[in-house]
């Protein structure tokens, strides 16, 4: 697949030691790559405690070569903590979208933000709270502007073992569907962003 043009975009995905953020960039930086066919450059970043302490992966992503690695101006800022939110929300570029966990980041630095509970939506609609991850990477695919829904299920599909697959896949179209839901039109969201969004090929209730 020849990828929409893209110069380059910037994704933080952040929270706390536990919650899947590393494994989240990772499937997410795979998905971006073999799947749509960008180059992507993926770093990370965790506290010294093995659960519970700091933890972020950055995502550049562009259809160009990357000369620098590492997220420095980011578009999408995902926030899973309040720590993590307040740590990280001043590397958010004007014009970028935050998003956060709403049900554990109570007190968010600004007024413009979309939220949705990942946490509850994994224990109440999954039944498996370690699909939080999965469930956070349908949302982010229905509001990245260059990510197909199809595209990103199917790599998912490709690299999570069988044990584990149909939970995943179900986590993520209840995460492309809530976002679907709750943050309304991508292409309203991101009107200050040169690229328009491209769901031409989503799938609607997969």
């Amino acid at each position: 697949m020849k990828p929409q043009e893209l110069d380059r975009f910037e994704v933080r995905l952040s929270g706390l030691g536990g919650q899947g953020i590393l494994t989240l960039g990772k499937v997410m930086g795979s998905g971006l790559a073999l799947g749509h066919g960008y180059n992507v450059t993926q770093t990370q970043s965790y506290g010294p405690e093995a659960r519970g302490g700091a933890s972020r992966s950055d995502l550049v992503v562009s259809s160009q070569q990357i000369s620098y690695p590492k997220a420095e101006s980011v578009d999408l800022l995902i926030a899973l903590s309040q720590e993590a939110c307040n740590m990280y929300y001043r590397n958010l570029k004007t014009g970028g979208l935050l998003v956060v966990e709403s049900d554990l980041v109570k007190q968010p630095p600004v007024n413009m933000y979309l939220g949705l509970p990942f946490t509850a939506l994994a224990k109440e609609k999954i039944g498996l709270v370690q699909t939080m991850n999965t469930i956070v990477l349908g949302a982010v695919t229905y509001l990245l502007p260059f990510a197909k829904q199809a595209t990103m299920k199917n790599n998912l599909e490709k690299i999570l073992p069988e044990k584990i697959r149909a939970i995943n896949v179900k986590a993520f179209n209840l995460g492309f569907r809530e976002a679907k839901k709750k943050f309304g039109d991508p292409e309203t969201l991101w009107k200050k962003w040169v690229i328009q969004p491209d769901h031409s090929d989503d799938e609607d209730s997969i």
